[in-house]
């Protein structure tokens, strides 16, 4: 039974040369365990083919890999790719692989659920279930990565903790995840091509600041203004607009690194030149590129999709004011993989939410 074992992607090379020595094993046995985790992607200890049958059977007798398992895939016409993984005990999270002609990203999950329940994203409707692992989170980036390779022959380039959770929430397990993915034990990738996503929780951006991380940082922004944003995103209340812009002034101080600052339009809502006009104000508090969304409308939602017009001149205005924006078109509608929309159609997840409910 797992639940008596150890989760040896949860530990560190020192710590499994630890338990080896304690096993009576030599301790560069670690290094080859350590590499078939997490380089060559082992799903269980028989296929460490480099180890000995008695070394195997010890291993499978003390520990367990925490392996996630696609559960559903789906390919949107403009080759999008989003796909369901069972993390266990009957939950899914979903990632999604989006190709363009520039670059292709990976947007994964962080949590089961969320527990911060923004109005416009069908991941808030459901209750935060728990933590991925650093293990589950870096699966989902080799699965989307070999998809990326095999299907469209193309290298990973990004990789956006976007999808399901706040990743902030999940501390470590997501900057463990993040070492793993830009270790050379692990995929090597630059974390300048990484971007963890957060709804804005003052106290964790400054604790990104403290331990200086090297990847990039996005606040889903949405509003420019606390009552508008409280609104949509009750983690408002508790960290307003003055508390982040300390927090990521704090940051930038720390890591001379840009923020993106994301922010959904939505119609009749934010989507006016006064809405643009105090997101300007706003971003001036840090270097900063500003990335405006077209809104993916989800089951009985309040809001609506912006005018292109609107967006259009949004934009503009922004950009008058010396401000580097990019207007960010939808991807993966037809599948339910667009911003904000993950868990909106999943069988699994919908069932999830009705038991909860």
């Amino acid at each position: 039974m797992t639940d008596k074992k150890v989760n040896i992607r949860n530990l560190t090379l020192s710590e499994i040369k630890h338990h080896l020595e304690e096993m009576g094993e030599k301790g560069f046995r670690a290094k080859q365990v350590y590499e078939w985790l997490w380089k060559k992607d082992a799903t269980n200890f028989e296929e460490m083919s480099s180890l000995g049958k008695d070394l195997r059977q010890k291993l499978d007798e003390i520990f367990f890999i925490d392996h996630i398992q696609l559960d559903d895939q789906q390919i949107s016409s403009d080759k999008t790719i989003k796909c369901a993984f069972s993390v266990g005990e009957n939950k899914v999270v979903e990632g999604v692989l989006i190709p363009t002609t520039s670059r292709t990203t990976a947007c994964i999950s962080s949590q089961v659920g969320c527990s911060l329940s923004c109005t416009f994203c069908a991941t808030g409707r459901l209750k935060l279930m728990r933590n991925l692992t650093a293990g589950e989170i870096v699966d989902q980036v080799v699965y989307l990565k070999n998809q990326a390779e095999g299907r469209y022959n193309t290298p990973l380039t990004n990789i956006v903790y976007m999808g399901m959770g706040e990743p902030l929430l999940n501390y470590k397990n997501v900057l463990r995840s993040v070492e793993l993915i830009t270790s050379e034990e692990g995929l090597g990738m630059s974390p300048k091509r990484i971007t963890v996503s957060t709804a804005g929780i003052a106290k964790m951006i400054r604790k990104l600041g403290d331990d200086e991380v090297k990847f990039n940082l996005a606040l889903s922004l949405h509003a420019a203004n606390d009552k508008k944003r409280s609104h949509i995103m009750e983690i408002n209340d508790s960290n307003n607009l003055a508390e982040l812009a300390d927090a990521l002034r704090y940051f930038h101080q720390k890591t001379d690194s840009r923020v993106t600052f994301e922010y959904i339009i939505f119609k009749d809502f934010n989507d006016k030149i006064e809405d643009a006009r105090e997101l300007a104000d706003f971003a001036k508090c840090v270097p900063c590129k500003i990335n405006i969304i077209e809104y993916n409308p989800i089951d009985d939602s309040e809001f609506q999709q912006a005018d292109k017009n609107k967006v259009d001149a949004f934009a503009a205005y922004i950009e008058s004011k010396n401000l580097v924006v990019n207007v960010r078109r939808s991807r993966g509608k037809d599948i339910d993989a667009a911003c904000g929309q993950l868990a909106n159609k999943n069988k699994a997840i919908q069932k999830e939410m009705r038991v909860l409910k």
